[in-house]
């Protein structure tokens, strides 16, 4: 069994690596408007599928166009990361400008009920218009960076393959972590955003605008939402409109067990639920005897996040907050 086991390890890693980023970029989003709102914007994951859909839509384009032959496919793929971040971060705004800045005062049940709204009408808007344009509502991105690599290991000869999309999503991945973490941690809008998330009257008080900061908390982001979308259609190529629903779960679920709130905590998260995923899936049926397959590892990812909430309710970098009496 082990050595079944460590045979698949390294495709476990190339392919956990790949989702885990994918879900710590989305959970960024959560944890970024949480941190200042304690809101769960649910609609997160239907803006990253927006993402996804603007992105392959600008491809296509550019393919019908001619320019994907003459650009190289690194140009084509920061237009469409550029103009997807653009969009889905006005997008953002706009859905908290709308949905959430109204009932800031409400009870937060109500603020989660509109954004479970908001999430349900993304997901029927870019279902229209892709049948519209389409006539079905699942849309295949042109190929990008689909050149196979082989690598051997030492468990054997090629023991694990990737396509070149793999790196292209791992390093433009790491760059959105790494910018983000800058932004909030180096600069007078981070410094604003933290100022907003730890004490909203006292930040107002001292000349903070706080609907700006916020805003601009939804536009970040959304458009790291929308950057992830594209990511996620160059690496498995077909997309549909709900693809947002169980990709934002986990993500949020990456969100929560980092710590919900910190950003570094997000981003570990996410690469841990993805690699436990892959790793289920490999391998739960040999470890169970047949028993129990891969159509179990959301189980495993879950029952793994109970657990530590258990022991753990502030997550793995989260904080206990004493609370004030």
């Amino acid at each position: 069994m082990l050595t079944e086991i460590l045979q698949t390890l390294p495709q476990v890693l190339i392919d956990g690596l790949t989702l885990g980023a994918v879900y710590a970029v989305i959970a960024l989003g959560y944890t970024m408007v949480y941190g200042i709102l304690e809101l769960i914007n649910f609609a997160h994951g239907e803006i990253f599928m927006t993402g996804a859909f603007i992105g392959t839509s600008i491809l296509i384009v550019l393919t019908s166009l001619g320019w994907t032959s003459m650009l190289p496919a690194v140009i084509s793929l920061i237009i469409m990361l550029l103009f997807t971040s653009l969009l889905t971060g006005f997008l953002g705004m706009g859905i908290e400008r709308v949905a959430y800045r109204p009932l800031r005062k409400a009870p937060k049940l109500i603020a989660l009920i509109s954004a479970i709204g908001i999430s349900f009408l993304l997901q029927d808007i870019v279902r229209f218009i892709t049948e519209l344009f389409k006539g079905n509502y699942i849309l295949t991105s042109p190929s990008l960076f689909t050149d196979k690599i082989s690598i051997g290991s030492i468990f054997g000869s090629h023991a694990a393959s990737f396509k070149s999309s793999f790196l292209v999503v791992i390093i433009v991945a790491v760059i959105l972590m790494v910018g983000l973490d800058f932004f909030v941690n180096k600069t007078k809008w981070g410094m604003a955003m933290r100022a907003v998330a730890q004490d909203r009257d006292t930040a107002s008080l001292m000349s903070i605008n706080v609907n700006k900061v916020i805003s601009v908390t939804f536009f970040v982001g959304s458009a790291l939402g929308g950057a992830t979308g594209v990511l996620f259609a160059v690496q498995y190529g077909t997309i549909d409109p709900y693809i947002g629903f169980i990709l934002g779960l986990k993500a949020f679920t990456a969100a929560v067990l980092g710590g919900i709130g910190n950003i570094r905590g997000a981003m570990f998260g996410g690469m841990l639920i993805g690699l436990i995923e892959m790793f289920t899936a490999a391998n739960l049926s040999i470890i169970t005897g047949g028993i129990m397959g891969a159509e179990y590892k959301d189980v495993v990812a879950f029952a793994i996040l109970i657990i530590v909430l258990i022991f753990k309710p502030e997550g793995l970098f989260g904080k206990a907050v004493a609370e004030k009496v």
